[in-house]
């Protein structure tokens, strides 16, 4: 029923169906619906996050213990766009823009001159690339929240359940690699540093020519450029998963209170055994 209420009239703190007769005096193509590109207007959503967020910390400088990286991808050329509040102030606009699924009929958003926005999970639903390109000097434990849980018991029973989990597994954390991939750069700067200590105590040891000693320098200049970037490790990561006990092809708009504050309590139980776990 909620999923029925919301696809028909919306739901008044989030977005609202384009087909409401109010619209008709706003909506220059009402009347026009084999041109309409999106169903649902999502901007309620920015009055309903003023409540909670204050986006004055939330640019450089703003807060040094907040820092928020959100993405979106480009309707046009299909580029993934990065919005960092340590680069640049997050406002409303960058918030509807990173919101704005297509296949919940959602609008794309222009966030500059040009710019038109979908939802970054087109690309990636878990940007842990730009979480490790954020703070690449800092070695960091990463905790990733699993909206859609890849693992499931038993074999999908119907249509719906099909559609769900194929749904599941195309939102699903697909971060493996790039873990993979950022500790095996870890072990071969390691690597890399160790025949450069080598190399350093030979030339102290050595009398070697002044054109060598240069060549070593710069090398060793490029090498701490790298190291810089690339050198971070990351301690672990950590998988926060939603449960679902009862898996349904329409619970992304499932908006009743109910569902919304099991879900936040399955959250902060799930987080809170993790971080006692691991002795945060």
């Amino acid at each position: 029923m909620s999923f029925y209420g919301s696809a028909l009239h919306g739901n008044k703190k989030v977005f609202t169906s384009r087909w409401k007769p109010e619209h008709c005096f706003t909506d220059p193509q009402y009347f026009a619906p084999n041109n309409w590109t999106y169903l649902y207007d999502h901007s309620p959503l920015v009055k309903t996050a003023e409540k909670y967020i204050d986006y004055n910390k939330l640019q450089p400088n703003g807060n040094p213990n907040a820092r928020l990286i959100i993405t979106a991808v480009n309707v046009l050329t299909p580029e993934p766009l990065i919005f960092d509040s340590e680069k640049e102030k997050i406002t409303a606009t960058h918030l509807l823009a990173t919101t704005g699924y297509p296949t919940y009929y959602f609008p794309w958003i222009e966030v500059k001159e040009g710019i038109y926005c979908w939802d970054g999970s087109l690309l990636s639903n878990t940007p842990l690339r730009e979480v490790i390109e954020a703070s690449p000097v800092n070695d960091k434990r990463i905790f990733l929240v699993e909206n859609y849980p890849k693992n499931i018991d038993k074999l999908p029973a119907n249509l719906p359940e099909v559609q769900h989990r194929a749904r599941d597994i195309m939102f699903s954390d697909k971060t493996v690699h790039n873990v993979q991939l950022s500790k095996a750069i870890t072990y071969y700067l390691r690597l890399i540093d160790d025949l450069y200590n080598m190399l350093e105590r030979h030339f102290d040891s050595e009398d070697n020519n002044k054109e060598d000693k240069e060549e070593f320098e710069n090398i060793r200049a490029r090498y701490k450029k790298v190291s810089e970037k690339r050198g971070a490790e990351i301690k672990g990561v950590y998988y926060i998963t939603r449960s679902e006990p009862y898996p349904s092809l329409y619970e992304n708009a499932d908006f009743s209170l109910d569902t919304i504050k099991a879900s936040i309590k399955d959250g902060e139980l799930k987080t809170g055994q993790i971080l006692k776990d691991i002795k945060i």
